[in-house]
């Protein structure tokens, strides 16, 4: 992949079989039918998380730097509005489909900006009490994300827009990426003090099981096809099969690269897409050129 700097969220949109793919400055587009890079999303400070709405022909991408959000034709890939937001670092964004609107998780200011997908404005900034990282939503009005400097994680009611209730991680904390089982109603949650992964029963908010996983967890999803859950983390993926709703092991851990620890899943080919840098022996800093995806798939 051409281009230096650091990077962070990938996105898959499954009705357009397209990967984005943060990175620095930029915000790069690869058509995953064909595996080449069909275009970039120019014009930010610092991009991180990007999400889409189909119905809108819109994206929608969290530019750090500037506490902004970027909002992009899905067509031309270019950016057609600034969102500015009245948090601070937005980092995780998402679309939830049971509300229609766009949550941008500002990591900088403990709170979420919510923006209205019609008009493209901020409609209200909710106080989180902590740091958000990601996101997801059950599709039925109510949104999780964790707080990790807090060591649970919140529900949002996505219509009220109001915190409801919480779920604690004690003694394990820091929980960072969410994936989430819709039909039997599980909650995935990668906490990286413990590297561990928690299995929530959303109906009763409880925690039925634990497993160890990667360190530095930061990404996770789950295939509600193969049953697979794919944990990323710094150097490790660990995958992770559902046997029944409460039942799991770990059934591989793939040893990846130094610091990969961003990751997408392509639910039609089950490949997943890890992002990686090469650095400089004993340092954090990044060799020019170096930047690339890591394609994994099954056997």
């Amino acid at each position: 992949m051409p281009g230096d700097g650091g990077f962070d969220y990938l996105f898959v949109d499954e009705n357009n079989r397209r990967l984005y793919v943060s990175h620095g400055t930029i915000v790069q587009v690869i058509d995953m039918n064909t595996e080449k890079l069909i275009g970039t999303i120019e014009g930010l400070q610092g991009s991180h998380g990007i999400t889409t709405v189909a119905k809108l022909e819109k994206g929608f991408i969290t530019d750090g730097k500037a506490n902004a959000v970027k909002v992009f034709d899905i067509k031309t890939l270019k950016v057609i509005k600034t969102i500015a937001l009245s948090g601070k670092k937005p980092d995780a964004i998402m679309y939830d489909a049971f509300s229609n609107q766009v949550f941008a998780f500002n990591n900088g200011s403990n709170n979420v900006s919510v923006i209205n997908v019609d008009n493209l404005t901020e409609i209200k900034l909710l106080e989180l009490g902590g740091a958000p990282e990601f996101g997801i939503s059950d599709n039925k009005g109510k949104i999780y994300n964790n707080i990790e400097d807090k060591n649970h994680t919140v529900i949002i009611d996505s219509k009220s827009l109001k915190v409801i209730d919480s779920i604690s991680f004690s003694p394990n904390g820091a929980p960072t990426s969410l994936a989430y089982d819709e039909k039997n109603k599980r909650l995935f949650s990668g906490c990286r003090e413990g590297n561990i992964m928690a299995i929530i029963d959303v109906t009763n908010r409880k925690i039925i099981a634990t497993l160890p996983i990667c360190k530095a967890v930061d990404a996770m999803v789950f295939n509600p096809k193969t049953k697979l859950i794919y944990c990323s983390g710094d150097g490790t993926t660990t995958i992770i099969k559902q046997i029944s709703a409460d039942k799991y092991e770990v059934v591989q851990t793939i040893t990846t690269k130094a610091r990969a620890k961003t990751m997408a899943l392509d639910k039609k080919t089950n490949k997943i897409y890890i992002s990686s840098v090469d650095y400089e022996a004993g340092t954090k800093k990044i060799i020019p050129g170096t930047f690339s995806l890591l394609l994994y798939k099954m056997n």
